[in-house]
């Protein structure tokens, strides 16, 4: 089986992250309005700057994320997309491998061979993402030399961070909930955007956020999952798309209000899309589910 082209891989990923705008994302930065200091044209402009690092051939891991992050913040100056460029690297090294084997087997693949020199580079663009809430650990801190593997890294920290379990888990959660919901929603007819909205909703109803957990503290994430689960029965249960839609815009407008960002649902709504879109490219896709 043929790999995927480095540029088809670049096109799904600015696809995926596109998607993700589309929706009213509760809380989140969407084309429906602005939040926490940023616009939908920061991500654009973001997801196009990484997508060639991203997508680059022969690239390791490490590499991918340090110099998407790089490209990403010479182009719009903030942290708008390290999460996204943690789960998407090593999908995107996944699917450029040749070989047979589903998607999920070749992420496995992948996540065996990471090093401490992807650990290094990815630290390395940590550091520079700056993300909120990021502070000093006691072992294996981001401002100091990977000494381990960036799974060995990522496991660590895995009860602390949505982004970081999927290391730990072979990105159980991109492939178990995330597909499921993205299937589920397209056999009830429904369209791009609602069934962004609903793969998001999938999350945020699962999960406390881990990056409004790090920023506001864990009692904040937890009613916020709260809220969350509240508003997505009632999504379920709307069906059409206006009023999904206004469901989603009162939370959005009500968690912008306070400051809660569920940033970490949003990384992997973009990873969970990206998935889906190389599926759809790969060779012999039946196998690639």
């Amino acid at each position: 089986m043929a790999e995927i082209a480095s540029e088809q891989i670049a096109r799904a990923f600015i696809a995926a992250c596109a998607d993700e705008l589309a929706a009213p994302k509760p809380g989140n930065v969407h084309i429906y309005a602005p939040g926490h200091g940023m616009e939908a044209q920061d991500f654009v402009a973001s997801a196009e700057a990484a997508a060639p690092h991203l997508s680059a051939p022969g690239a390791r891991v490490g590499a991918r994320i340090h110099d998407a992050v790089e490209a990403t913040w010479a182009r719009v100056g903030c942290n708008t997309n390290l999460g996204i460029v943690l789960l998407c690297a090593p999908l995107a090294h996944a699917a450029a491998q040749q070989g047979e084997g589903a998607l999920a087997e070749k992420l496995a693949t992948t996540l065996d061979a990471l090093d401490s020199a992807d650990a290094d580079l990815a630290f390395r663009a940590i550091s520079r993402a700056s993300p909120a809430g990021l502070g000093a650990a006691p072992q294996h801190d981001v401002a100091e030399p990977a000494r381990i593997s960036l799974r060995e890294a990522m496991a660590l920290a895995a009860d602390r961070d949505l982004v970081a379990r999927q290391y730990a888990n072979g990105f159980s959660e991109i492939f178990g909930i995330g597909r499921a919901a993205i299937l589920r929603s397209r056999a009830r007819g429904h369209d791009r955007e609602m069934t962004t909205l609903e793969l998001f909703m999938a999350y945020a109803r699962q999960f406390p956020d881990t990056h409004i957990q790090r920023k506001f503290g864990e009692k904040v994430a937890r009613e916020t999952l709260t809220r969350f689960q509240e508003a997505a029965s009632l999504i379920d249960a709307a069906d059409d798309r206006d009023s999904m839609f206004r469901i989603a815009l009162e939370l959005d407008r009500s968690l912008k209000k306070s400051g809660y960002n569920p940033g970490a649902c949003a990384d992997l709504t973009v990873a969970a899309l990206f998935a889906d879109y190389l599926l759809a490219i790969l060779p012999n896709v039946h196998k690639n589910g």
